[in-house]
């Protein structure tokens, strides 16, 4: 082991393998934030909203911000921790993500409530961060089992997320889940702070400010207009400025990316049916996968007065979510073992349907709380499985030199689909609502599930057809460095 392994200066081999073995459960830590940072959304909805006497779909918005920051912030943040600041940017987006958790925390309002969920959603993009740190800074098995394990950690870390942040908001209000949330950031700044390595002597990376720049105006201004739209009016002049803006980003960020030397994330990696394919599946599993993890919560909170909702606590909500991240998390390592034997373009289509059977499952068979744990269950075995598989379909469509940056793309675009699929849901509801109503109808819940079985249908067919295509020379097929290293987040909800 080098002095590099521990990212101290050479010493004793003693001290050098103490700072390996702090460094492992630090970097583990930092994937369990991740977990907490995103199991602060959806079962804190109807809570936020009352707490801030502000509509569900207002409220909506702590959810979808952090997912559209989280887009945007995983190219960015790989992409300035690839070189001599690693390090620093590490302990800088902490700090950010601190910051964002005591403002989220303080009862300020709705409108700093978002801005401190923006800010945490910079620390969606960590984990890359700490995959890349595994393996350049650990060595030999030691770095393939924290990899490996941090992938794990992110899938786990939020199954327990969900209902241990709904029992402090349950027993502290909703405030106080944003002060754990304070308390679990300010631990990973001071233990980053103490032992994350010194960055590796390697020339920085340009960072594609235009590109982070368009995209991310792209994405607020479009999924602004997608969640307001039926609020303010579909035809009304602020939404049709908001959908021309989007347009105008998003074709601008696409024409640039296909252009620059160093582009946030390289599009060109999407050309080709096989990749394209790929990439179009994880937008609609994204999609389809928020759009059920952004409203059951609401549905399971709802008053059992309106004949539909079952009036659960917070904590009842987190836990119906939970079967959803343990099926995931299984699907997922059974799934992986099938991938070799049959191929991406068995296991994706079979993913796809047993989504839509969870999606159906919620929109059709309600009538009891416990059929809520088996739809989210059979969802996240699809939603598993997909995940899995999608990395075979990537790797045999690119050439190996390029595969962590086509993995970028991909986990890029599953972040949009997370963010899509939230706002989209929220503003389903809000249609489903009628004129003076505070909560939507019955309907509403069943039209969610339909646009989420119809995602599913169409990437089944995508994926059952996408053309055969002959797998990559046989080699590592790992990140080269940070920006690409954000293969290793398998989703924040669930792989």
């Amino acid at each position: 082991m080098t002095a590099r392994t521990a990212g101290i200066p050479a010493g004793t081999g003693g001290t050098r393998r103490a700072g390996a073995r702090a460094l492992v459960p630090v970097l583990l830590y930092l994937g369990m934030l991740v977990a907490v940072i995103s199991s602060l959304g959806a079962p804190l909805i109807p809570a936020i909203a009352a707490a801030n006497d502000v509509s569900l779909t207002s409220a909506q918005w702590s959810l979808t911000i952090t997912l559209v920051v989280g887009a945007v912030a995983t190219p960015v943040i790989g992409r300035l921790g690839d070189g001599p600041r690693r390090r620093t940017v590490v302990l800088v987006v902490l700090a950010v993500v601190l910051l964002g958790s005591v403002l989220a925390a303080l009862p300020l309002g709705l409108g700093w409530l978002i801005a401190g969920r923006a800010l945490q959603g910079l620390g969606l993009g960590l984990t890359p961060l700490a995959i890349a740190t595994a393996r350049t800074a650990l060595t030999g098995e030691r770095s393939r089992s924290t990899v490996a394990a941090l992938s794990v950690t992110v899938a786990a870390g939020v199954g327990l997320g969900y209902p241990l942040t709904g029992l402090i908001a349950e027993l502290g209000g909703v405030h106080a889940a944003f002060w754990f949330g304070s308390g679990a950031a300010a631990l990973a700044l001071g233990a980053a702070a103490a032992v994350y390595p010194p960055s590796p002597a390697v020339p920085a990376r340009r960072l594609d400010v235009a590109g982070a720049v368009l995209l991310g105006l792209g994405l607020a201004t479009g999924l602004l207009a997608l969640g307001e739209g039926e609020t303010w009016g579909w035809g009304s002049p602020a939404v049709l400025v908001l959908a021309a803006v989007a347009v105008a980003s998003l074709a601008g960020w696409a024409w640039w990316q296909l252009r620059a030397e160093a582009p946030l994330v390289d599009l060109r990696l999407a050309r080709g049916r096989t990749a394209g394919t790929a990439h179009g599946a994880a937008l609609l599993v994204g999609l389809a996968n928020y759009l059920l993890l952004s409203s059951v919560p609401r549905l399971t909170q709802t008053p059992e007065s309106t004949g539909y909702g079952f009036g659960t606590s917070i904590v009842v909500a987190g836990l119906v979510l939970l079967p959803f991240s343990l099926a995931s998390f299984v699907a997922g390592r059974l799934a992986r073992p099938l991938d070799r034997i049959a191929g991406p373009r068995l296991v994706l289509p079979v993913g796809a349907v047993v989504l839509a059977v969870g999606e159906l499952l919620f929109g059709l068979v309600r009538e009891d709380l416990w059929q809520l744990f088996v739809a989210m269950a059979v969802a996240g075995l699809g939603v598993g499985t997909t995940f899995a598989a999608l990395p075979g379909l990537i790797v045999a469509a690119v050439p190996p030199q390029e595969t962590g940056s086509a993995m970028s793309l991909n986990q890029v675009l599953r972040y949009v689909g997370f963010a899509v699929g939230s706002a989209l849901g929220g503003s389903l509801l809000e249609a489903a609502t009628p004129d003076g109503a505070a909560l939507p109808t019955t309907g509403g819940y069943t039209a969610i599930a339909l646009v989420g079985c119809g995602a599913c249908v169409v990437m089944a067919v995508l994926t059952a057809f996408a053309p055969a295509s002959t797998p990559a020379p046989a080699g590592p097929v790992v990140a080269p460095d940070a920006a690409d290293a954000a293969t290793g987040l398998r989703g924040v909800a669930g792989r």
